[in-house]
């Protein structure tokens, strides 16, 4: 296919795609990560192109300014802090978002010339404690297994993971694989998630119960017979210590600490023991946790203990959360790592890295983890920070107190392509070049390098990420080192890093690719490392070879304490008390949204599916409280207080809730739920526990309900609670006003501070004062431009999907202040497939009127799910609520035809 061949900025599968000069996006049939496929939020990347509302030149308290001037200010103020106050009152805080040429050049500005180790990015909050466990068992920070094992695994482990909607691309394939070959799937999970779907055992094990339930595992292995006693000798050591913290298999006492079913769990234990090729697959559920690195050490104890790792099918697999997690980590993007996997407490490495950099002052010891960092810039021990392709404001655990923390620093720079929460609070605001518009390389989650290749220019004065801190570099007086012509070159410095002074002791060796020239580079196909001259990178560790001085990996013992506890919730003061209930609070992500949606969150399609956050609350749980489904609830921690509508579901655990990550202060009144999350930490990846936070739970009023469409942006004024929805033609609100209801004769003076004013516009208006009812549009020459309904009963109010095809359109007066679509075909429900725009009313209706029986049928005759196959669960579940039998969980793997090569997915008639 013509175009340019590139990876995907999203999840850490690192899917190829083809760019087109004219913008269009296709997935890249030859890339070994996705041969083609794309999910919903890769399928829209051509949507994200537009320039509307980049950043696109350096500005200074506001002013704009050239890049000679922000540039040489930057550096007099670092230079000037660390005069004053050592090295170590600077800092650097980046992202998974970087390519690793971005992250190898802040690496070395700040650790080998600048000084310190106060370095860290957001990948702290999403694989950090994956980093600690694998070197403890393995001496380095290896996945040692492949995506192919995800097809020729007999029993595919999935814990901690919504794969479905987080990594759908690999699950495309594993449910592929299992319609293939039988291919059998366990969810560890304590959410009944859209992965759930197509389990075959699904284990709602309570939050951070992880490690008591793989030491029973390891325990039941042992009392099986089912360790392999000869691997073990040859390429491990520890067994017996592991073994021991683990306890006896104590099936009931086990199954009462995670809070399943005890025939469930001897059943996945069974299954375990018996299949040769198991492939554990981790991910957040896992690592968010204040005993994360245990739980990474209790699985890859049961792997190391059986030798079922390093060959095809089996292993623990650990999937990364951002495009380039595996890249920083290669790097030393993280404050306790130094580059190319050398330690800080190798003396003979620091060494070679001082030598190879010719670096003036690498330090001897770690520096501040995420959470320290902002701590150090509340109480001043950090004085200057650079803040580049992440929003901490909006995603950092106790955001409140790192905006807190923001505004306390007397120097900070961030350099983004968009406004964000953290823009709006640094004093140097630098454009930076985005996907698409610089080059590069990232590292997926099976260790494969990539290039990201630059297919369109960069608006105004935006630049690469590498390029500025090299011109601080220069600029604080090292020339010499930060004098690359080029990312190539950059590259070519940081593969040759990787094999000084190596000689195979560590495992990241990509010195192969060290004497590439710039048009090899351009050309460099997808690699996997290891890669050393004359090599190319496979599966580790069948055969032992870990990265430890004696070469043997080594079993941790991880022994169950209890769930970590934490900092209780704090009820604020209620002038009306309301029945509460303390939970746990978990966050995460949903289908089509990235991180705090600088980029998702202008897709209109990419919001059709989840609208707006709602907290998933289990139906008994809401009803012991009042809660009713699409009610208002106050979330509330030590932290903090957020206001979301509630979503009742049984798949939800008891005592727990859900709310997704991703609305900021631009999509949600009171802003991000990053606010509500503790900072308690692991001790030894220093990853916060994101998903296990003490909270209460209690039911809000609102006396008035309303729905606000604009063609332009506008500001919602307080005290109104609202949720913001891009549109295709402008931006959606739903509004609610917490506490009593305003007069009748008040709702006029309301709805004229919501609604945009302007010369030659027609007033449309409906009022009904016994119910608290006020409909207002506003048309120009018979277009909708904005339209605003006011209901004390929330039933009165349309939904968005009815009502946003109308806006910038001519539409029926009385059909609109009816609040009801121009034809019926507007009305589509909520919209389950975002590749093809297809919602569930359409699908529900397809199955019915036209017979449907299987996903593939709904596929063949509306589209839906024969792209990314995202929604396929979703779709198996209209089936089985509309009891339309044929439907079955292999359907769920319903898609397009593979590349060449590529194993068919089973469809059903």
């Amino acid at each position: 296919m013509a175009g340019v061949r590139t990876t995907c900025p999203y999840c850490g599968v690192g899917c190829g795609v083809v760019a087109q000069a004219d913008g269009r996006i296709a997935g890249d049939r030859d890339h070994p990560a996705n041969f083609g496929r794309l999910c919903s939020k890769g399928a829209a990347l051509g949507r994200t192109l537009g320039h509307e509302g980049r950043l696109t030149t350096p500005r200074l308290h506001g002013t704009a300014i050239g890049w000679d001037a922000a540039l040489d200010h930057a550096a007099a103020r670092f230079a000037e802090t660390i005069a004053a106050h050592g090295p170590d009152s600077v800092a650097f805080y980046v992202s998974g978002q970087f390519l690793t040429e971005d992250y190898y050049v802040a690496n070395k500005l700040m650790k080998g010339f600048i000084g310190s180790a106060n370095i860290d990015t957001n990948s702290r909050l999403c694989m950090a404690s994956t980093v600690a466990g694998h070197v403890r068992a393995f001496g380095e920070d290896v996945v040692p297994g492949l995506y192919a094992d995800w097809e020729q695994a007999d029993l595919v482990v999935l814990v901690g993971s919504n794969t479905a909607w987080c990594h759908p691309v690999l699950y495309q394939r594993l449910v592929a694989a299992r319609a293939e070959r039988g291919t059998r799937i366990v969810v560890l999970d304590p959410r009944r998630t859209a992965t759930s779907e197509a389990a075959d055992l699904h284990l709602p094990l309570a939050a951070d119960s992880d490690v008591a339930l793989f030491n029973f595992l390891l325990a039941h292995l042992a009392a099986e017979g089912q360790l392999d006693q000869a691997w073990l000798a040859r390429h491990a050591s520890g067994a017996e210590a592991a073994l021991a913290a683990a306890g006896p298999a104590d099936l009931d006492a086990t199954a009462a600490i995670c809070g399943i079913d005890p025939e469930a769990l001897l059943t996945f234990a069974d299954w375990f023991a018996r299949t040769g090729r198991v492939l554990t697959v981790f991910s957040q559920g896992v690592n968010q946790s204040a005993i994360g690195t245990d739980k990474v050490n209790a699985i890859l104890n049961c792997h190391l203990a059986t030798g079922r790792i390093g060959r095809p099918g089996m292993g623990p697999f650990s999937v990364t959360g951002q495009p380039n997690a595996m890249g920083g980590r290669e790097v030393g993007g993280l404050a306790n790592q130094l580059a190319a996997h050398m330690r800080f407490d190798d003396a003979d490495q620091r060494a070679a890295l001082r030598n190879f950099w010719r670096a003036p002052r690498l330090p001897a010891r770690p520096g501040l983890k995420a959470v320290e960092l902002f701590e150090a810039m509340l109480d001043g021990r950090v004085r200057a920070v650079w803040i580049a392709a992440t929003n901490p404001a909006a995603s950092m655990p106790r955001a409140g107190r790192v905006r807190a923390a923001l505004e306390a620093c007397p120097f900070v720079v961030a350099a983004d392509c968009w406004e964000t929460d953290t823009t709006r609070r640094a004093h140097l605001v630098l454009p930076a070049a985005g996907w698409g518009e610089k080059d590069g390389t990232v590292t997926n989650s099976e260790r494969r390098i990539s290039r990201q290749r630059r297919f369109r220019d960069p608006p105004g004065e935006a630049r690469a990420d590498w390029w500025m801190f090299a011109a601080l570099g220069r600029r604080m007086g090292w020339a010499d080192a930060f004098a690359w012509p080029n990312a190539a070159a950059v590259f070519r410095e940081h593969a040759a890093l990787s094999g000084t002074q190596n000689d195979g002791r560590r495992l990241f060796d990509i010195s192969g690719l060290a004497g590439l020239s710039d048009e090899e580079f351009d050309r460099l196909a997808p690699t996997l490392w290891p890669a050393p001259a004359g090599t190319a990178g496979e599966r580790l560790f069948a055969a032992g070879g870990f990265a430890t001085p004696d070469g043997r990996a080594r079993l941790v013992p991880t022994p169950w304490r209890g769930a970590p506890a934490g900092e209780g919730p704090t009820l604020l003061p209620n002038p009306a008390p309301l029945p509460n209930l303390t939970v746990l609070l978990n966050t995460g992500r949903v289908r089509d949204q990235w991180h705090t949606m600088t980029r998702t969150g202008r897709i209109a399609a990419l919001l059709a599916h989840v609208a707006e956050p709602r907290i998933a609350v289990n139906p008994a749980d809401a009803a012991a409280i009042g809660l009713a489904e699409e009610g208002l609830a106050q979330v509330q921690t030590a932290h903090g207080a957020i206001i979301l509508r509630t979503e009742l579901r049984h798949a939800q655990r008891r005592g727990e809730i859900f709310a997704p990550m991703h609305w900021s202060d631009d999509f949600l009144s009171e802003g991000p739920v990053a606010r509500l999350v503790r900072a308690h930490a692991d001790p030894h990846s220093g990853q916060p526990a994101l998903k296990s936070t003490p909270a209460r739970l209690a039911p809000v009023a609102a006396g008035l309900h309303g729905l606000l469409l604009t063609q332009a942006a506008i500001a919602v004024p307080p005290p109104w609670h609202w949720v913001r929805q891009t549109l295709e033609a402008g931006h959606a609100h739903r509004l609610a006003w917490l506490g009593r209801a305003p007069r009748a004769d008040a709702l006029a003076d309301l709805a004229a501070r919501l609604l945009p004013a302007g010369e030659g516009l027609e007033w449309l208006e409906m009022t009904d004062p016994a119910r608290h009812v006020l409909r207002l549009a506003a048309l120009r020459d018979g277009v909708l431009e904005a339209c605003l309904f006011l209901a004390a009963d929330p039933a009165a109010v349309p939904e968005i999907a009815v009502m946003a095809p109308s806006l910038g359109e001519r539409v029926d007066r009385a059909l609109l202040l009816a609040g009801r679509p121009a034809s019926a075909a507007d009305d589509e429900g909520p919209r389950i497939c975002a590749c093809f725009g297809v919602g569930l009313k359409a699908v529900r209706h397809a199955v019915v009127t036209e017979r449907l029986a299987s996903v593939a049928q709904i596929g063949a005759r509306l589209r839906a799910g024969t792209n990314c196959g995202s929604c396929l669960p979703e779709l198996a579940q209209v089936l089985r609520d509309l009891g339309a039998g044929g439907a079955s969980d292999g359907d769920a793997s319903a898609g397009p035809p593979p590349a060449a090569g590529v194993p068919a997915l089973a469809t059903s008639a």
